[in-house]
């Protein structure tokens, strides 16, 4: 039987390793594999493809709209009229939300980058009477998910 859990890289990985060796399972048979990290920011612009379900227009369309709006009603009493000023209205509020949001996604990027450490899986192999002793030594220690595997 094998147990998989997962675990961010802490100290809290290495007292679990400790743990399961102190408790008979043998070196051989544990097994850390670290994940990389990701190394590039995330993509700002959607295709057909490829979509993370963060969108930059929202804030535009909302922005848009109120300056569309407030150019209509303040064009009444100004020079060039309703039309006009709701258009660039609608200018104004597009662009003042599209670079919003394209600020907010890359500070994001950079919180993101500097908040997630790389997870490592843990690989036990162990006999079916160990498996409830091993997850308990797992979740411990601050397991973020724990799996089984039947080999049998």
């Amino acid at each position: 039987m094998y147990v998989i859990a997962s675990f961010e890289q802490s100290i809290f990985l290495e007292l679990a390793i400790t743990a399961l060796e102190q408790s008979g399972i043998p070196k051989h048979q544990i097994l850390a594999v670290p994940l990389d990290k990701r190394t590039e920011d995330r993509k700002l612009f959607d295709t057909i493809h490829r979509a993370d379900g963060f969108s930059l227009f929202d804030v535009a369309a909302v922005l848009g709209t109120c300056g569309m709006l407030l150019g209509a009603i303040y064009g009444m009493v100004l020079q060039w009229g309703p039309i006009l000023w709701g258009l660039i209205g609608l200018c104004v509020g597009l662009l003042l939300g599209f670079l919003f949001k394209i600020l907010f996604v890359k500070r994001q990027n950079k919180k993101t980058k500097q908040q997630h450490t790389t997870e490592v899986f843990l690989v036990i192999r162990c006999t079916h009477d160990q498996n409830k002793h091993v997850e308990d030594i797992l979740w411990d220690n601050t397991a973020l998910g724990i799996a089984r595997l039947h080999n049998e």
